[in-house]
């Protein structure tokens, strides 16, 4: 009887199937590796970009839409604003407000039936506001009239808090905005007014002091923090516990601010460079803005 032969691979087949899978396995190191690392780090930069850009953009809009000369520097890496929540013209004391809009006989001053107005030479209690932009002010809110001076906004000097809003009798405007007892500086150009609301008096931008820089993986170490406070609080540098973050892995944080850039009382500039790294991989932007100071 024929014996049939023995089922398998020879020394020699094994030994090249080794040999040809070694030369693919170096291959696939030499050639591949390198474009998937690639790959993975451009995604990671592009992910490290975005983030940046939406922080740097998240603090440029609450410098746009802050109360004029209410922006203050701490620090490099802290700083703080009143943000608006909308605004408005009131009606003023002299001009065509009052000589042409006012019903006979209400010289005397605001009264149900009579429109009131802004008195910077006394105490105003209320006044009509003529237009609304923006979120209308509601009770426990803030209107702002004039901030020249960047301290008197958080002095409470120029700031009024509103107690209640209503209709404005007999349409002598569009609201009337009932407030704190208080007299006002002249005010801006067109009589006109910010509200600053009750749930956001006060925000801050906080990059960790310490831990700025980066681990033992190239990863960045600080954080960003945007803290909202009251009008109470101490004029300094918040402490960001528990505040939200705007973003982590923060490796340099760096702000600049110049109040009256080129000698001037209009406008503002502020520069920003914020750098985010992840296990070796950076990213970051620096941005260069005016701060609209005119009211």
């Amino acid at each position: 009887m024929r014996r049939r032969p023995a089922s398998g691979f020879t020394m020699v087949e094994l030994i090249v199937t080794i040999v040809v899978l070694s030369v693919m396995g170096v291959t696939v190191g030499v050639f591949l590796k390198p474009a998937i690392d690639a790959y993975f780090a451009g995604q990671q930069r592009s992910d490290l970009a975005e983030q940046s850009d939406l922080s740097v953009r998240r603090m440029l809009a609450d410098v746009r839409r802050a109360v004029p000369h209410s922006m203050r520097l701490f620090t490099s890496k802290c700083f703080e604003v009143v943000p608006t929540a909308g605004g408005g013209r009131y009606r003023m004391a002299a001009g065509s407000d009052v000589m042409t809009n006012t019903p006979a006989g209400c010289s005397a001053g605001p009264s149900a039936t009579c429109s009131a107005w802004v008195d910077n030479t006394g105490e105003t209690s209320r006044f009509d506001a003529l237009n609304i932009t923006g979120s209308a002010p509601a009770a426990n809110d803030w209107v702002v009239i004039d901030n020249q001076n960047g301290g008197e906004v958080y002095d409470g000097s120029n700031r009024a808090l509103v107690s209640s809003v209503g209709a404005s009798p007999n349409s002598q405007g569009v609201l009337r905005i009932n407030i704190a007892t208080t007299q006002f500086h002249q005010g801006y150009v067109g009589g006109r007014f910010q509200t600053v609301s009750a749930n956001e008096p006060r925000v801050a931008y906080v990059c960790t002091a310490s831990g700025i820089g980066t681990d033992s993986e190239g990863t960045g170490t600080g954080t960003l923090y945007r803290v909202v406070r009251d009008f109470s609080d101490p004029a300094s540098c918040p402490d960001p516990t528990g505040a939200p973050v705007v973003v982590r892995n923060v490796k340099a944080c760096t702000i600049v601010y110049d109040a009256n850039q080129g000698a001037t009382q209009q406008n503002g500039f502020v520069w920003i460079n914020l750098q985010v790294a992840r296990k070796g991989e950076t990213a970051g932007l620096a941005v260069g803005a005016h701060v609209m100071n005119a009211p």
